[in-house]
């Protein structure tokens, strides 16, 4: 084991108030059963699972309720034992306020477990075979992406991983969920780590952490001991030091892509929760039924983490604190930089819920008025992007989306760093998500148009196609019968000279030329009477039935 301090530095960044004393002061505190848990059948990025059970259904603790069959999703357990009293529409932990499918657990108070059983040895495992139970076991990443880890698992060929980072950062203010999961349960963080090296077949594990985690640190080091392939890099406590491509370059030195992953240079991260499931997935056989989620704020007395179960409501959960409710102006979910405000406190814990902030106005009061930006830079000194806020406020403002593409909009990470040192209170990352809504928009759009436009031409090429086979098949038919026309004239030609050394001329071909030619003298005289009664000049029609009389009177002549 290697302990040191990360050779990179990080690019801009805050350093910020922390908050993180009032929720470390006591251990994990276990919760009370909640009435009735509302499980989400969609818990993270991806495809929403399917429900398997019906209304009236007996589930046992771990029993799948929602299944899956995309590759970017995960399956959905019972979090406990009990009955299922309802399966609807309800509102989710979501940034936009969602509504979600969910099922609704009663529960029987006994917590009994479906069969499951582990792994003794890892190690004499197959890699497939260990994907399999991460991804039955629906880990989803707990650091707050929420990208289902069995998928993230799921490498291309020849994509290597040197390194596997855990980000153990937690740099947002108020959040210390991970801080005590490693404090309190060091060993499940390290072996899950040590899983997924071996799936990747890893060189190094490094551990990145900041400085005000002394305890998380020593907790580590007791696990870890002398274990070479392990690093732990200890970095300054600077905002936003966790963001994953930030952690990669503070601890490997290595950039990752704007477009890309963190795998495109070698490094698969994940989080310290993230690792805990995995170990206990695969150790114990369990699938992702809690996670620890810090309780804090003005708004609660007793501010803790606690061991949540999946789908138990925030309200129950901030009884548990002690809340007072009377004094709560916001509940938001995540730290105050990157989270966001919930509607009600009757929404569930999901698998990406981290930390709930009762929030009062004493920890934040309503923000100031915006004023005209005075264009003093703090907003491109503090960017870990690199970036320039101020332009991009500009183009989102004057609706010039494009160029606040081209100045690389996409890279920006919402962070807030730039907002937060703004003296002018503007809420710089509410006009780049704006601008960055306005783009999506605009490139379905495009896409529907290119879709529309690719269906138009093949419209328009197989019409001309088809007009062109049928063009070529009036003129092979006009060729076939002119051909047959000269080959009949020159038979009668012949007929004389044939009738004298050889057998007379066919009577079918002798017969169907006559008919043709009666037809055509016909269809001839018919013009003649139309022509006489409009006054029309005649002759090259009486002509032409002079000439059919006398090749019918021949034909005739032939067939006699």
């Amino acid at each position: 084991m290697t302990l040191q301090k990360a050779p990179y530095p990080l690019i801009g960044g805050v350093h910020l108030p922390d908050h993180k004393h009032e929720s470390t002061q006591k251990p994990i505190q276990t919760l009370t059963l909640a009435p009735r848990l509302i499980i989400p059948l969609l818990q993270h990025i991806g495809e929403e699972a399917k429900p398997i059970v019906a209304m009236g259904d007996h589930v046992l603790k771990g029993q799948k309720i929602g299944e899956v069959r995309a590759f970017v999703s995960t399956p959905v357990h019972a979090s406990t034992s009990g009955t299922i009293v309802n399966i609807g529409l309800y509102p989710v932990d979501h940034p936009s306020q969602l509504h979600g499918l969910c099922v609704v657990i009663e529960p029987d108070g006994l917590d009994e477990w479906a069969a499951h059983t582990g792994l003794d040895d890892y190690l004499n495992a197959p890699i497939s075979t260990l994907l399999a139970i991460i991804r039955e076991a629906g880990i989803a990443g707990m650091g707050g992406a929420g990208f289902p880890t069995g998928s993230k698992l799921s490498l291309k060929e020849h994509t290597p991983v040197d390194i596997v980072v855990l980000n153990a950062m937690e740099c947002e203010p108020y959040i210390t969920a991970d801080d005590m999961l490693m404090r309190e349960r060091a060993n499940e963080v390290i072996e899950g780590a040590k899983i997924v090296q071996y799936m990747l077949q890893a060189q190094h594990i490094m551990i990145g952490i900041e400085d005000n985690k002394a305890q998380a640190i020593n907790a580590l080091q007791q696990i870890i001991k002398d274990d070479s392939q392990i690093i732990i890099s200890v970095t300054p406590t600077r905002y936003p030091s966790g963001a994953a491509r930030q952690t990669v370059y503070m601890l490997t030195g290595r950039e990752v892509p704007a477009s890309g992953r963190t795998t495109d240079v070698g490094v698969f991260c994940l989080n310290v929760a993230t690792a805990a499931a995995v170990y206990r997935a695969v150790v114990l056989g369990e699938p992702l039924l809690s996670r620890i989620t810090t309780v804090t704020g003005l708004g609660v007395s007793q501010a803790a983490n606690f061991e949540v179960l999946i789908g138990t409501p925030i309200k129950h959960l901030l009884s548990q604190a002690q809340a007072k409710f009377e004094q709560i102006s916001r509940l938001i979910i995540g730290g105050p930089m990157m989270g966001y405000t919930l509607p009600h406190a009757d929404i569930a814990v999901i698998k990406t819920t981290n930390c709930v902030i009762a929030a009062t106005n004493k920890d934040f009061a309503p923000p100031p008025p915006e004023m005209p930006c005075i264009r003093c830079g703090d907003c491109a000194v503090v960017c870990p992007v690199v970036l320039l806020p101020q332009q991009l406020l500009w183009f989102a403002k004057s609706k010039e989306f494009d160029k606040a593409k081209q100045h690389n909009l996409d890279d920006c990470i919402e962070c807030g760093a730039c907002a937060y040192v703004c003296p002018s209170n503007i809420p710089l990352v509410q006009y780049y998500r704006y601008a960055k809504g306005e783009l999506a928009t605009q490139q379905q759009e495009a896409e529907k148009a290119e879709i529309a436009r690719v269906r138009f031409e093949s419209r328009k090429e197989r019409l001309a196609q088809e007009e062109a086979d049928k063009e070529a098949k009036r003129q092979a038919r006009q060729i076939a019968a002119a051909k047959a026309k000269e080959e009949t004239a020159k038979q009668l030609e012949l007929a004389p000279q044939q009738n004298s050394v050889a057998p007379a001329i066919d009577s079918k071909t002798l017969m169907i030329a006559a008919a043709t030619a009666r037809s055509n003298l016909k269809k001839a005289q018919k013009r003649l009477l139309a022509a006489q009664t409009t006054q029309e000049d005649t002759t090259a029609i009486e002509q032409e039935i002079e000439q059919l009389q006398a090749e019918v009177t021949k034909l005739q002549t032939g067939l006699s």
